[in-house]
């Protein structure tokens, strides 16, 4: 199972959710039961939000490169990167890419980027849970 953290300077990272390897189901970690909130293909790096009806398509990763790209009309838009030890990083144009948080326990890129997707990202803001 893949743990997806969030950094906290000074403090301990905080448990944002996780991964299950076997079918790439993605959970947020809550009081109680775990909220399903999405899933990402495991072997095309297609990340998909759950909602009412059919999912959501809102992204992807590059298996090779760990890049990750928000789905938009025309060209996808490269919103940052996640590193082969599990640290994932915001794209900032004409600066140091930030550091977001990390997942542990993964074989792929692709726990990262649906991390990146789902729990950092929401639209043009930050998701806060």
């Amino acid at each position: 199972m893949t743990k997806i953290y969030q950094h906290r300077p000074a403090a301990p990272d905080d448990l944002l959710g996780r991964i299950d390897q076997k079918t790439g189901k993605v959970y947020a970690t809550r009081f109680g039961p775990d909220k399903f909130i999405g899933r990402v293909d495991l072997k095309s790096g297609k990340v998909y939000q759950t909602r009412f009806g059919p999912d959501d398509y809102i992204g992807r990763i590059d298996l090779d490169t760990g890049k990750v790209y928000r789905q938009r009309i025309g060209l996808d838009e490269y919103i940052g990167r996640v590193e082969s030890n599990g640290k994932i990083y915001r794209h900032v144009q004409l600066g140091f890419d930030e550091y977001l948080g990390k997942v542990t326990d993964t074989n792929s890129l692709v726990g990262g980027g649906a991390a990146l997707l789902l729990f950092f990202m929401k639209g043009e803001e930050d998701l806060n849970l």
